[in-house]
């Protein structure tokens, strides 16, 4: 009831933010390109170890990810080439989020640790590998979304993860980033193996 209540008011702030902006005839794919350069700003303070903020900034960045298609289809903008364009800097966006926390975890601080470096390099190679497997599999006629790791569940993590990132607490619930690391790196994979196989079987029933 209350979880409901909340979606509700959710949809209304966003449909009263879509409104918003199609009355100030904001094309689409500026919404969408605007999402990539706040999500090159979150990997900068990920880079940087400001990791709540760049869980704050995460959220902004993927409240335009949300927005971009629902203007398009508002605005009857819903083009080929929008999707190729959405679906090209969503992959951009991932890169650059992971790599500032490969940069972080890589540097000379405090919290340098190569084993959550590799584990954030093997989450972004699982990350791209499940959009690219996607993809492919659309190319030959088979619709691939499966697994429980897509790409809104990764970015729900990774916002977890960042906004628990309290450096000085011994909280049990705060700095919980590499939990979600393994969790991403892990899941990543097994999405993508399960696509390969999914995709596989479905070839193999046509023949």
């Amino acid at each position: 009831m209350v979880g409901a209540s909340i979606g509700r008011g959710a949809m209304r702030i966003i449909n009263a933010m879509v409104q918003g902006i199609v009355a100030a005839k904001i094309h689409p794919n500026i919404l969408t390109a605007t999402g990539v350069i706040i999500n090159v700003g979150c990997g900068i303070l990920f880079g940087v170890g400001e990791f709540f903020w760049a869980g704050v900034v995460l959220i902004g960045a993927n409240l335009f990810d949300m927005l971009d298609g629902s203007v398009a289809r508002v605005t009857g903008n819903v083009t080929r080439f929008g999707a190729f364009l959405d679906s090209s800097l969503d992959r951009l966006s991932d890169m650059v989020i992971f790599s500032g926390i490969i940069f972080f975890y890589a540097s000379n601080t405090a919290q340098r640790s190569l084993l959550n470096a590799f584990l954030a390099l093997v989450a972004m190679m699982g990350s791209v590998m499940v959009s690219y497997t996607t993809a492919r599999a659309e190319a030959v006629g088979v619709k691939a979304n499966v697994g429980f790791l897509q790409r809104p569940e990764r970015i729900v993590l990774l916002i977890l993860g960042a906004l628990s990132t309290h450096w000085e607490s011994d909280n049990f619930f705060a700095n919980r980033m590499p939990q979600v690391l393994w969790i991403l790196a892990i899941g990543s994979f097994w999405t993508f193996i399960h696509r390969m196989y999914f995709t596989w079987i479905k070839l193999k029933q046509e023949k």
